[in-house]
């Protein structure tokens, strides 16, 4: 009796399938309205759902010159400022290591007057090159800072400017409810029939 019951289930499930792949076509044509209108120019090169702020940015650059050349200059604007700093940093760095190795060989002097001597001498010697350096490295978290102000006023700008990119294609491909409706009507349909089932 499980074997007839599983057959017959089967074959209503295989025929439904071949079922639904008549009814699709018609049920995903009919989901969007004016599905071939090309929404805009910052989708042409695009297919999918992978659709970014950067994607659409780099479409509009291609049709506008002033974008083109704001973008190479923040570009180059960065790469200048990461060049500059990673010569003053490979320096501070530098330093500073030499420093923090100072501090752990000083744990092995087994003499503690010779060790608190050595202690100080390296922390005068440190606080000296900090005073030496302070107007430098004040200059360089003003860079960083400013850095981190341009990055995040740029990628402000890029969604603000690309937002209207997606509302566009918003309305160029507006869902319709039908084919949902439809759908459901059938699943329902299909449900009452299951439950009349013996």
């Amino acid at each position: 009796m499980k074997n007839i019951l599983f057959g017959f289930t089967l074959a209503i499930f295989i025929i439904s399938c071949q079922e639904n792949k008549q009814q699709n076509s018609p049920l995903v044509e009919n989901a969007v309205d004016n599905a071939e209108l090309a929404a805009s120019g910052s989708f042409k090169s695009y297919r999918g759902n992978n659709i970014t702020v950067d994607n659409i940015y780099s479409e509009l650059m291609k049709d506008d010159k002033n974008l083109t050349a704001l973008n190479s200059r923040i570009v180059k604007t960065l790469e200048e400022t990461e060049k500059v700093l990673s010569v003053y940093n490979s320096v501070l760095e530098t330093t500073n290591s030499y420093y923090q190795d100072a501090n752990e060989r000083t744990k092995a002097i087994t003499d503690s007057i010779v060790k608190q001597q050595v202690e100080k001498e390296i922390s005068a010697s440190a606080d000296r090159y900090d005073l030496k350096v302070k107007d430098i490295t004040d200059h360089i978290s003003q860079i960083t800072k400013n850095n981190e102000k341009f990055v995040s006023t740029y990628t402000a700008f890029k969604i603000r400017k690309t937002l209207p990119e997606i509302e566009k294609y918003q309305n160029a491909h507006p869902l319709k409810t039908d084919s949902l409706y439809n759908f459901i009507t059938k699943q329902d349909k299909l449900l009452e029939e299951l439950k009349k089932f013996k």
